[in-house]
């Protein structure tokens, strides 16, 4: 799995960041290989990136630099059994950029994935889309996110695990956008929805 230092240490400099990017890298490179995550890794991070570098070449993101930063750190900070994760990534994402105007956009970026709900920002309903791009993966790739989401929880007793997974992949389902971009929804919809009823059915087929 590739450590992307180069392309960070890019976007640092695009940003016309100061601190050391290589010690922030190293750094996050910490964070995204911690032993409470399987899903929130490093392999997760270069899925929307992936992403976010198809999107750039179409022209389709306002302020790209942004986002990418945003990405970074959006799950720079991960407890499964935390209810402030996204509140403690924008968190570390200011101290790493210190109190500035993009500093401050990044971490409102950065908070946008816990509600999954845009705000005014131009570049809002990519983060979002890019975060949930996982649903329109090829299925084997998706099993595994599936594995990886019940290996976070594994402190969650089956039963209960069960009964709130298939809570949340439903209301994904439900609802009427899953995609907030034309872009996204033209080509991730269809397939997300698919795996959706697919990863439903399977969890459900857990319950004892």
């Amino acid at each position: 799995m590739m450590t992307l230092k180069e392309p960070f240490e890019a976007l640092w400099r695009r940003l016309r960041l100061s601190g050391e990017a290589s010690a922030w890298h190293a750094r996050l490179l910490e964070c995204y290989a911690e032993p409470q995550r399987a899903y929130h890794t490093l392999q997760h991070l270069e899925e929307c990136l992936l992403i976010l570098d198809n999107a750039k070449r179409a022209g389709l993101i306002a302020k790209p630099d942004l986002i990418e930063m945003a990405l970074w750190f959006h799950d720079a900070v991960y407890d499964p059994q935390g209810s402030e994760n996204e509140e403690l990534s924008a968190q570390m994402a200011l101290e790493a950029l210190g109190d500035t105007e993009l500093a401050h956009e990044v971490a409102r970026l950065i908070m946008l994935t816990e509600s999954h709900q845009p705000e005014e920002g131009p570049d809002d309903a990519w983060i979002i889309d890019i975060d949930l791009a996982i649903f329109a993966q090829p299925m084997e790739r998706v099993r595994e996110y599936e594995r990886q989401i019940r290996q976070e929880y594994a402190w969650v007793p089956e039963e209960m695990y069960v009964e709130k997974r298939a809570e949340i992949l439903t209301a994904f389902l439900n609802r009427e956008q899953i995609y907030l971009t034309a872009c996204a929804r033209e080509h991730f919809d269809r397939l997300a929805r698919e795996n959706l009823r697919a990863l439903i059915g399977f969890v459900k087929r857990l319950s004892p």
